[in-house]
């Protein structure tokens, strides 16, 4: 009876063929987001959720939780060139962060607010590049739900533009030429010179010389036969090389090319790395003498850091430098040198069952010095050093109870300090951090993060259980204020370090990726049973929420066993894996989940397809889908085509609902809606799992 009350959806006769499976997709209507039928069918799914939300009676308390856990003010590490010192600020009640100037003399000012820009809210600070003295600096502005990304340079002297804008610069990389007149970067190729409806990336590496128009713009690397490659780019400190690394969309490998920048304008490369041949990932950066440090996954899976004549493309003559340990994947390296040094140094960060290491070492020889204490258990992220010369590091540290906050490391006197104008926070609840293992169903042994309040409580206790397992990215203890305002709440906040991810090196995220995603989906199956079976919580006290590739993860998990959960929350999800090449960036995901164009990875695909395998009849689980109504980077259909389909199958009485975002992008929005959202998230599951924020909120409150 609970389908009366949903919106009428129409469920088309579509049946496609393909390679003998007939694959039928009735809501394939709903993927023409400018079709009137769409958005009177949309507009009446919005009328449904806030219908249901208004029923919420504890959304407005989940707010004040939110808001009082959430991080305020620089929460990553500074850019320094020069004397002057580049960094983003966000206090409370930013909608956007504002780009900040510190001058030698510590005068700090303002250089880019994007609410200047745009009182909306909707124009956010994407990414900054100050030239290497510091004199200008390449700014990228955002405005959420358009695709467009334009480059502005300005003087950071004045704050005055002083060129730009340089169009289609979307997900760029950029790097400065020394004196600060030139820059290498990326671009689009211009919409009239494309074929009606190509949607991939056809990107371009340019060089731009500042005061002139961007079309008289070089093209320097990048053709027709590489349509959805991404470009990295590194210039050496001389300005007289060029490294560029190509790969496929988010592939586990990819070429490194290096030039003599003999000619700016020409540069002549070689192709030192073949990615397919060695079926790895190479990172370049020069050294003094303009050869390579390479930190690689090459032989090395868990990653290593090789030192390499830019000459020479043979792997075999690459030097390790820094060897790798097979229990604690390496993150990233920096390279220290200044003439207040007594020799070059390395820092390396490495995560050793997801808690971060830093250990010093000798340049030349990789030899380990000592190991930098850090505040906690906790993640280490963003390595930076100041330009021309380093002897600073400076690095962001989080954990579960520590918002992101900078510290600064001084190689000549070993002191590692924070770093003035770090980030603060409101109130966090004590938290109790911990990681257990539990089996997958084949019996390999997955690590769990579990965060529970930090007082002794009998019995279960709702559960927030959360994962990813894509891309090879890694889960960690971070600070997360959805996480630290649903503990506060008295609830268990879990995360699942399932197969796909990067937690255990380049061959965990291999043992979850293509073929073999299903063990992503099994492995996340595998913690929540392991939950319920350890008394931590019941099937009724359980939600599951992921983000993006998590939101494949656990809407696939929910459709596998339904019977597991009480609630499901997808944003931003990937829902139709046989056709999510054809919305948003999907196009350049082939290397990690498979094509429908080949027979054989189809039936990968519709192995696992949350929208694919739902069964009509079946009581699913609450479920919440909540995307933004333009989409740029997983498209929108995922939420619309799973929200219909879950709506005319299910035989529960808990609501499927769709909640739909405007003015804002796949993952960065305005801070009101971003907290907004959060709130709106944690009601749901509150909801369903009977966990109430009043408590916590009146301590709060009284507290306060």
């Amino acid at each position: 009876m609970a389908r009366l009350f949903y919106p009428a959806a129409w469920r088309s006769d579509v049946v496609e063929d393909l390679f003998g499976f007939p694959v039928p997709d009735p809501y394939r209507w709903l993927e023409d987001g400018g079709d009137a039928r769409v958005q009177a069918w949309a507009a009446a799914q919005d009328c449904l959720f806030h219908a249901y939300r208004g029923g919420w009676r504890e959304t407005r308390s989940w707010a004040v939780l939110v808001d009082q856990v959430s991080s305020f003010g620089v929460s990553e590490p500074p850019m320094v060139r020069g004397s002057v010192m580049f960094l983003a600020e966000q206090l409370r009640g930013d909608e956007q962060r504002r780009l900040l100037v510190i001058d030698a003399e510590r005068n700090r000012r303002v250089l880019v607010d994007p609410v200047e820009l745009d009182p909306s809210g909707r124009t956010g600070l994407y990414a900054w590049w100050p030239s290497r003295e510091g004199e200008r600096v390449a700014v990228q502005m955002e405005v959420a739900e358009q695709p467009g990304s334009d480059i502005m340079v300005l003087d950071v002297r004045t704050g005055e533009a002083v060129d730009g804008p340089l169009p289609r610069a979307r997900n760029t990389s950029l790097a400065w030429l020394p004196g600060g007149d030139a820059f290498y970067y990326v671009s689009r190729v211009p919409d009239e010179e494309l074929a009606p409806g190509d949607m991939r990336l056809q990107r371009r590496v340019r060089l731009h010389r500042v005061g002139t128009p961007w079309q008289t713009n070089t093209v320097v690397f990048g053709g027709d036969d590489a349509p959805d490659h991404y470009y990295g780019l590194t210039v050496s400190a001389d300005g007289r090389h060029l490294a560029i690394t190509a790969m496929a969309g988010p592939a586990s490998y990819n070429d490194v090319y290096v030039a003599e920048l003999i000619d700016p304008e020409a540069p002549q490369f070689v192709k030192i790395v073949d990615g397919a041949t060695l079926g790895a990932r190479v990172l370049p950066r020069f050294l003094a003498d303009n050869n390579l440090l390479l930190v690689t996954d090459y032989l090395a899976p868990c990653g290593r850091v090789c030192v390499a004549d830019r000459h020479d493309a043979d792997p075999a003559a690459w030097r390790t430098l820094v060897a790798e340990d097979r229990e604690a994947p390496l993150d990233e390296c920096l390279v220290l040198e200044d003439p207040a040094l007594q020799r070059p140094l390395l820092l390396v960060a490495r995560a050793r069952h997801g808690i971060s290491i830093l250990t010093l070492h000798d340049l030349a020889s990789g030899q380990p010095l000592t190991s930098l204490p850090l505040p906690g258990a906790g993640v280490v992220s963003s390595l930076r050093t100041n330009l021309p010369y380093g002897r600073h590091a400076w690095f962001s540290y989080c954990d579960v109870t520590t918002p992101p906050t900078i510290y600064r490391y001084d190689a000549t006197s070993g002191r590692t300090e924070q770093e003035t104008g770090a980030t603060t926070a409101g109130r966090t609840a004590g938290i109790r951090s911990r990681s257990v293992r539990y089996p997958a169903g084949d019996g390999t042994e997955i690590t769990l993060f579990l965060f529970t309040p930090a007082e002794e409580h009998e019995g279960p206790r709702p559960t927030l259980l959360y994962g990813y397992g894509s891309f090879g990215m890694p889960m960690r203890p971070w600070f997360f204020p959805l996480a630290a305002a649903w503990v506060s709440a008295g609830g268990t906040y879990a995360i699942a370090c399932v197969r796909g991810g990067g937690e255990e090196g380049q061959r965990w995220h291999e043992a979850g990726r293509g073929p073999h995603k299903h063990r992503a989906i099994s492995d996340f199956n595998d913690a929540a049973t392991w939950l319920i079976d350890a008394g931590l919580t019941t099937r009724d006290q359980l939600a599951i929420f992921g983000q993006s590739g998590g939101g494949l993860l656990v809407t696939a998990a929910a459709t596998q066993r339904p019977d597991l959960y009480a609630a499901v929350i997808a944003e931003g999800p990937l829902c139709d894996m046989v056709r999510y090449e054809n919305f948003g960036l999907g196009c350049t995901w082939k290397e990690e989940f498979g094509s429908a164009a080949h027979p054989e990875q189809l039936q990968w695909l519709l192995e696992y397809s949350p929208y694919h395998n739902i069964t009509p009849g079946v009581p699913y689980p609450a479920f919440l889908l909540a995307g933004a109504v333009t989409d740029l980077q997983t498209g929108e259909a995922h939420v619309t085509k799973m929200c219909a389909a879950l709506q005319h199958a299910t035989s529960s009485d808990r609501p499927i609902l769709m909640r739909r975002e405007p003015d804002t992008a796949h993952a960065a929005s305005p801070a009101s809606k971003e907290q907004a959202l959060t709130a709106d998230i944690l009601a749901f599951a509150g909801k369903y799992t009977g966990l109430s924020p009043e408590k916590a909120t009146r301590t709060i409150l009284r507290t306060a």
